[in-house]
Order: C-alpha cells, then sequence, then structure tokens
C-alpha cells in the first residue's frame, strides 16, 4: 500500500499532501502491513524466533493477538545484551533480516553511557520521506518559501568504530554525514544558506562561525531560521553576540579569519563571501552594537517568516528567550522523532508552541501505547516535578492498544516495533492524545519519563542525580557537615543554561555554613559533573551547550519550608515527596530567597573557565563566557577492553 517509503516529488506540493491524506486515512490497514512487513523480514531472526513461529502469509487480527501474546513489551536493558553482541561483529540477523550498517547513539543512557540503536542503509530512506512529507504541510501555511532560503544551523557530532566495523553516532550526524543528504536532488523550497561543507565541518567552532557568515552575507535571501533544537538555535544566537565584530570585519574586507582552517569549509565560504561590502558590514554592526538585541532576527534577517526549531518537552523552557529575540515570529515545530524511529508531523505548524500536536505516520513502524495513569487520574507535563513518584503512576501492559484504538484526552507511553529490529521497544516517552488526522491520532509531548533535568541533548534522571550527589557530599561529610535535603533546576535564563542544586545541610558539631569551604564546595560541583552521563558530559566539553554547574546552600528549615508551600498549593502531606526537580518560578523564588551561600566552578576539571552575569529579569539575560572548544574523549562513550570487546558502560 505505503511500503517501502513511497517516492514523490517534493517539489510537488499537492501530490505531498495527498499522500499524507492517504496516510492518515488509511492509518489501521497500513499499520497492519507495517507489521506484516517487519514480521516477514525477521521472522527468522533469532531474537523472534525466541517468542514464537507465525504463520506470516496468514497475517491477520488473529496473527497479531499471536504476537501480542508473544512478544514481550521490553526496554533497552532487554535489549542491550543483542546491540553488544553486534556492536562486537556478530551478524545482524540476530535482530534484523536485513545488515545492520551503523548505530544510532540515543541521549538517553544506560548505565550512564549512551544507549545504541540498530540501523539500516532503508532507514535512510525512511527518514528522506519523512523529512520531505515536512514540507508540502509548511507551504500550506506559508507562501513563497521558494523564493529565498533557510539559514538552518545544523552541526555533526562525535562519532566512534565499534569492534565490528559499524560506526557509532548520533542520529543526525548519521543523516547528515549519508549520501541520502549529501546528494539529496534539488528542492526549490528547501535551500540552506549553510554549504554542506560548513554543516559537516567535525569542529563546531569553525562550523558555527561559518555557518553564521553565510547566513549573514545572505541575509536578504533569509525566509526562515532555526535548527533542529531551541538550545542550538539559542547557543547561535549568544555566538553572534560574541564574534559580530570579527565576522563584521570579514564580511568588509571580503576575507575569512585564518583560524577557520578547514580547509573544505574554508573555500565554501570563501566562494559565498566574496569580495568586500562595506555597507553590509556597516547596517550589521549598526544593528548588532544597539542598545538592546530583543528583536534582533528581524532586524538583521527582515523578510524571516519564522523560527523553526522544537520547543515541545524540555524545550519549551526557552520559549520566553526565543520570544525577545524573535520580534514576533512564529516559533514552529515542525517534526517529532527520536533515535529509535522517526515518528510524527505537526500538521499545524503555526500554532502556539503550547498547542503543538504531533500526528503519528502509520508507515513509519508499528505502534503501540501503554495507558498511563496518575493515581489521583490527572498527569501534568510537571508532574514528576511537584512531588509526585514514578511509582504514583501505574502501567497495565494488559490493556496495551493500538495507534487507532487510542483514547482522546488519554495519557500513553509509546511503543514501538521497527523496521530496524526493536520490537515492542518503549521509547520512555509520555503522549497525551488531543484529537486525530482522519484516522490518525495526534499527541502532545508530556515529558521524558523518569527525565527530571534537561538543557539541551542531556537527559538526567533522578537516578543519575541521586548517585551523582550522593558521590559529591562525600567531600563535605569529612568537614562535619551533612546533606539533609536537596532538589534542583535547570536554569536557563543563562545561554548556556546550567544546572542548579539547592543544598541543606546540617552541621554535625558547633560549625556553621559561613565555615563552608569554597574549594570543597567548587570540588562538589566538579564531582556531581563528573558523576553524571557521557551526553551531559560531551555537551559541556565538546558542545559548550551547558553551562558549568551551581551549588547553592540554603539555611536550616528551608525544605520544610518548601513543603509547606507545595501543601498550600494543593499536594497532600501525607504524600508529600520533595521534588527532585522543580519548575515553579514561585518555587525557586523561594529557595533563591534562603541562599546563603552560592558555589560555580571558577576553573572545572573539564579545564573551562567561567564567568557570568545575569538578570533575573523579562530583559534578556547577558553572558560574558570564555572557554576553548574541547573535544570529547570518545572512550567515555564507548568503552574497549584488552580484548576489544566492546560494552556499553
Amino acid at each position: 500500500m505505503l511500503l517501502p517509503p513511497p517516492h514523490y516529488d517534493p517539489n510537488d506540493n499537492e501530490a505531498g499532501m495527498k499522500l499524507l491524506e492517504d496516510l492518515t486515512t488509511n492509518a489501521y490497514q497500513i499499520q497492519l502491513q507495517v507489521l506484516k512487513e517487519i514480521l516477514t523480514r525477521n521472522a527468522k531472526t533469532e531474537y523472534l524466533e525466541g517468542y514464537f513461529n507465525l504463520n506470516i502469509g496468514h497475517f491477520d487480527v488473529d496473527a497479531l493477538q499471536v504476537f501480542k501474546k508473544n512478544v514481550p513489551v521490553v526496554n533497552y536493558e532487554d535489549i542491550k545484551p543483542y546491540i553488544e553482541r553486534m556492536a562486537n561483529g556478530e551478524p545482524s540477523d540476530i535482530i534484523s533480516a536485513q545488515p545492520i550498517t551503523e548505530f544510532l547513539t540515543s541521549s538517553g543512557t544506560s548505565g550512564g553511557q549512551p544507549k545504541m540503536m540498530p540501523s539500516t542503509d532503508e532507514d535512510l530512506e525512511r527518514k528522506t520521506f519523512f523529512y520531505n512529507m515536512l514540507i508540502p504541510v509548511m507551504n500550506k501555511y506559508v507562501d513563497d518559501l521558494d523564493k529565498g532560503k533557510a539559514m538552518y544551523f545544523l552541526f555533526v557530532k562525535p562519532e566512534i568504530r565499534t569492534p565490528s566495523g559499524l560506526m557509532a553516532r548520533p542520529v543526525l550526524t548519521s543523516y547528515y554525514k549519508s549520501n541520502s543528504f549529501r546528494n539529496r536532488p534539488f528542492n526549490r523550497y528547501n535551500v540552506y544558506t549553510s554549504p554542506d561543507e560548513t554543516i559537516l565541518c567535525p569542529d563546531s567552532k569553525q562550523s558555527m562561525y561559518c555557518q553564521l557568515l553565510c547566513g549573514l552575507v545572505q541575509r536578504d535571501e533569509v525566509l526562515r531560521v532555526g535548527a533542529v533544537f531551541a538550545s542550538a538555535f539559542l547557543r547561535a544566537i549568544k555566538f553572534l553576540e560574541d564574534y559580530w565584530k570579527e565576522l563584521c570585519s570579514n564580511i568588509r574586507i571580503g576575507h575569512v579569519s585564518d583560524w577557520i582552517t578547514d580547509p573544505s569549509c574554508r573555500n565554501a565560504v570563501s566562494l559565498i563571501l566574496g569580495r568586500a561590502n562595506q555597507d553590509l558590514a556597516n547596517l550589521i554592526e549598526n544593528e548588532c552594537g544597539g542598545e538592546s538585541w530583543e528583536g534582533i532576527i528581524k532586524k538583521i534577517w527582515p523578510r524571516t517568516k519564522y523560527i523553526e526549531v522544537i520547543v515541545t518537552g524540555s524545550m519549551a523552557q526557552y520559549i520566553p528567550i526565543l520570544e525577545f529575540y524573535s520580534g514576533g515570529l512564529p516559533l514552529v515545530s515542525t517534526m517529532y522523532a527520536s533515535s529509535e524511529c522517526y515518528f510524527g508531523i505537526n500538521f499545524k505548524p503555526l500554532c502556539k508552541p503550547s498547542d503543538v500536536s504531533y500526528t503519528l505516520l502509520p508507515n513509519m513502524a508499528y505502534f503501540e501505547f501503554l495507558p498511563v495513569e496518575k493515581s489521583n487520574g490527572e498527569l501534568t507535563q510537571e508532574f514528576q516535578c511537584n512531588g509526585i513518584s514514578e511509582q504514583d503512576c501505574q502501567h497495565d501492559e494488559t490493556e496495551i492498544v493500538d495507534l487507532t484504538n487510542v483514547k482522546l484526552g488519554h495519557c500513553y507511553e509509546l511503543v514501538v516495533t521497527t523496521f530496524t529490529g526493536l520490537y515492542r521497544y518503549r521509547v520512555g516517552d509520555i503522549l497525551m492524545v488531543t484529537g486525530f488526522h482522519n484516522n490518525a491520532p495526534q499527541f502532545w509531548f508530556v515529558h521524558r519519563k523518569n527525565v527530571i533535568l534537561s538543557i539541551d541533548t542531556d537527559k538526567t534522571n533522578e537516578e543519575d542525580l541521586l548517585k551523582a550527589v550522593t558521590e559529591a557530599k562525600l567531600l563535605i561529610e569529612p568537614l562535619g557537615f551533612l546533606l539533609t535535603e536537596y532538589t534542583a533546576y535547570a536554569d536557563t535564563c543563562s545561554i548556556p543554561g546550567h544546572y542548579v542544586l539547592f543544598w541543606e545541610l546540617k552541621s554535625k558539631g558547633s560549625n556553621n555554613l559561613s565555615e563552608l569551604d569554597t574549594d570543597i564546595m567548587e570540588q562538589c560541583c566538579s564531582r556531581v559533573e563528573e558523576s553524571l552521563d557521557s551526553v551531559y558530559r560531551r555537551c559541556r566539553k565538546k558542545d559548550n551547550s551547558i553551562g558549568p554547574l551551581e551549588i547553592r546552600v540554603v539555611k536550616d528549615g528551608t525544605f520544610d519550608a518548601l513543603m509547606d508551600f507545595s501543601v498550600s498549593q494543593g499536594s497532600s502531606v501525607n504524600q508529600y515527596k520533595t521534588p527532585r526537580c522543580i519548575k515553579s518560578e514561585e518555587a525557586i523564588n523561594l529557595l533563591d530567597s534562603k541562599v546563603v551561600g552560592r558555589y560555580v566552578l571558577r576553573e572545572t576539571t573539564f579545564g573551562i573557565g567561567f564567568i557570568a552575569k545575569w538578570t533575573c529579569s523579562h530583559q534578556v539575560r547577558q553572558w560574558f563566557l570564555g572557554y576553548p572548544d574541547l573535544r570529547v574523549g570518545l572512550t567515555n562513550i564507548l568503552h574497549l577492553d584488552a580484548s576489544k570487546t566492546l560494552h556499553i558502560r
């Protein structure tokens, strides 16, 4: 019916919209066909043979029930041994009849390290189809996108070769390095200001500088701006704040800065830069040198129609600062995807960020949904961050439902069976049904299960934070202090944002909090960071997308006051548990009013010098950062022992 991914001309909007209508109208039939195709291909794999022997030739509703009865719903720890075996060189037919050609590293972690998801060449075709489907939807709402260019900041991340010879890398790095991206056919609706050479540049600082320079030179052609995540786009704006004078100098003299040493990148940018342009340099200087950067995007790129970034989930925290810079431009979240699979499209891209819902495309994978219900019958985006524990949410696996059987207003955990060897895999995303497009349901992304802190692609859960805090508190115990309570929040008043921990300490003897040793407390900050997972460390070391962690020590009794506040807001005193993450501005202000000491790394073990100034007002926060562009040690991601055997740590 629509398998494998159908090919169509992405310049043909009418054909694209018709294809989407067909997909969503025939969602149930396509889902059955998808599952039949997956099982037909992979019935003889070691994984599936271990659970059932199905006559695929007569695949029907009864066969579907056999599949559900025999194949278990699993998480990453269940499939991790199979992934490790393939990474160490065993054949792909452990889980997939098609050759596994690479592993995609997830922002989620297992044992503190990124999870690795199997991928195939065909999956790249499926991703290309998915990206092409975004175009007709945008063209339905925004005119004349073929009359200019997109200034999107896209980057590659570190990768490693496993003992099997297969690469392990982030999903977007995989796509940008693939032939599907590099040899993509011309699409007049999707022309970038950034040459591929700047996107593929392994040095993130040179890549950012060159992409900004190209965007400035082509400012009159820019119709839309963006990045994958809101955090990445804001890093680009912060980079412009730091480097606009040098960028203007390059434009004024028609010469790229000498520190841009990547030859492919330099050559590509030099062609775009061309000859000296005094007038353009003066114009940009005038805008960037003004009193305020409010609305700076419209000032520098006046034809811009919208900002395309993901602002759902943890990225929603960046909406206020984006609105400050945007000058009233719409914030557009177009897609919902992960390393496991690409899922759905926002069919109303110009809606408010709070109203974004994604329609799952039924040909991308076989989707199932595990009902999620909070014990009091309600579930909100902040429920894990306001004193409600994971134990207060129940799953009933006997009630797992298919894509077309979900109920409006209900919440579910997403479960996928993919073409690449994942069977009934719990993605960990909690979604709420908001409506239907034809027969395909639309979902609001509620939150990532178990994640309590996130600034960029990092996803720190409660267990990770507890482990890190437990390690750090050992440094203060010999000094006569005990950690009695703690909580945390992701401070995005800054660019980049950073983790803030509130600690309440108790003295064993006559010591008081004023006697806390600053050096020891800074070591505590360092110890916490060292104990967090490799994705966090990569964001700190390589990407510079997270600022240094901060510990704020509060006076005795502060967490009692926090409980009183929560009870006053409706929490049950009998069920109250100290939240390990807070999002309420009132609660943060309460804790801040009790702070007796603030500790931030002046120079961390990561070698990052940090000086910051911020104002907690509605004006944009100003940051002054100085640190080198450091590379992550890939051995932090994957570990090879003496026998060259890979272990996912």
